[in-house]
């Protein structure tokens, strides 16, 4: 979701066919807002993106339901749900915000209706995502009055497309076997678990939900992730986990409530996601995301040198190149130099690589 722009360090990778980054400006002020901080009250003064975003990040020392309305219909005239990979943070956001007012979801959604009907999705997936006990309901109640969404909302309705609870982590490792049939696509047609997949997109909705409740929920999530920077075998997995550990890290840089929950956090975690835990406080204290920025360049060489140990067992190099060139994107991004329009590669489109706060 939001890079950030702290002092020159902002988070961002591709996926797909080759693309220009695009550098998603939804970010929010970095330096930590104190809880005292006034919140800007919602009316015609958030005429603006740098205006929503400090809102936004105000929100949760502060929180202000009401203003939700009016953010999400600025935003929709600003066109910022046009890019579906970008509006990952928004997204979370709004699910937050829903989910910490269940008496008041439904005249909240009610009130964010009036937007452009190509934008409905966003408000479809916050209330898949916000976590209320009657999401299922909540959302049912509006399908009528968001046609063009029908089918999407018939799926969540129907359990075909997964809610913020249903990811998978990919903590199993696939076996020798597994990779075989992969590769070979003798399982093309085994069902698969409805569930949301690690991406980078995932963690920008992630931070989203964070700025909306301040709560620990989201940052777990994150953290679940985290084991996946180990992963050698699959660059959308090390590209993740690379981009969770980094924005976890840099964030905490700024945020000290942050800080304390991964501190207190890191104690009861298993020894896979300790040990990188560790790492990312141990940055955030000496503030030394240059030298994790240059472990991650390092993992990449690696990949460009040698391949995944999968795709040198079974098929060669496969992805490598793209995907090495893309997690490149991300710490490119994260030097500042995405300015340079560097082009990305994974196989897939172009997204943001995890939520940072910006620094105005």
């Amino acid at each position: 979701m939001v890079a950030e722009h702290m002092g020159a360090e902002h988070g961002v990778g591709s996926r797909a066919c080759a693309v220009a980054v695009i550098c998603f400006a939804l970010a929010v002020t970095g330096a930590l807002v104190t809880p005292a901080a006034a919140v800007p009250p919602p009316s015609a003064a958030l005429n603006s993106t740098d205006a929503i975003l400090k809102w936004i990040n105000n929100y949760r020392h502060k929180p202000d339901p009401d203003g939700l309305p009016v953010v999400v219909r600025a935003l929709s005239a600003m066109q910022s749900f046009k890019d579906a990979e970008s509006s990952g943070p928004y997204i979370g956001f709004i699910a937050g915000v829903l989910g910490d007012n269940p008496a008041r979801a439904e005249t909240l959604v009610a009130k964010m209706l009036p937007i452009d009907p190509a934008d409905h999705w966003v408000l479809a997936r916050a209330i898949v995502y916000s976590g209320l006990p009657d999401w299922k309901m909540l959302l049912a109640t509006f399908v009528d009055r968001m046609p063009t969404r029908r089918a999407m909302i018939d799926q969540y309705l129907d359990g075909k497309l997964p809610t913020l609870a249903q990811i998978d982590y990919q903590a199993v490792k696939p076996g020798m076997l597994d990779k075989i049939k992969a590769t070979l696509h003798l399982d093309k047609d085994r069902k698969k678990a409805v569930a949301l997949e690690p991406s980078p997109e995932l963690i920008d909705v992630l931070w989203g939900n964070y700025l909306a409740t301040g709560g620990y929920a989201p940052i777990e999530h994150v953290i679940k992730l985290l084991p996946l920077t180990n992963d050698k075998d699959n660059v959308d997995n090390l590209t993740t986990g690379s981009a969770a550990k980094f924005t976890l890290a840099s964030n905490a840089v700024r945020d000290t409530q942050l800080l304390a929950l991964l501190k207190w956090s890191v104690k009861s975690q298993p020894k896979e996601i300790a040990l990188v835990l560790d790492d990312v406080i141990q940055t955030a204290e000496t503030v030394d995301t240059v030298h994790m920025r240059k472990e991650s360049l390092a993992a990449i060489e690696e990949l460009k040198e040698k391949g995944p140990n999968s795709k040198r067992e079974l098929s060669g190099w496969g992805q490598v190149g793209s995907g090495a060139l893309s997690m490149g994107c991300v710490v490119a991004a994260a030097t500042g130099q995405i300015e340079l329009g560097i082009p990305c590669v994974i196989g897939g489109a172009a997204y943001t690589a995890g939520l940072q706060y910006m620094t105005h």
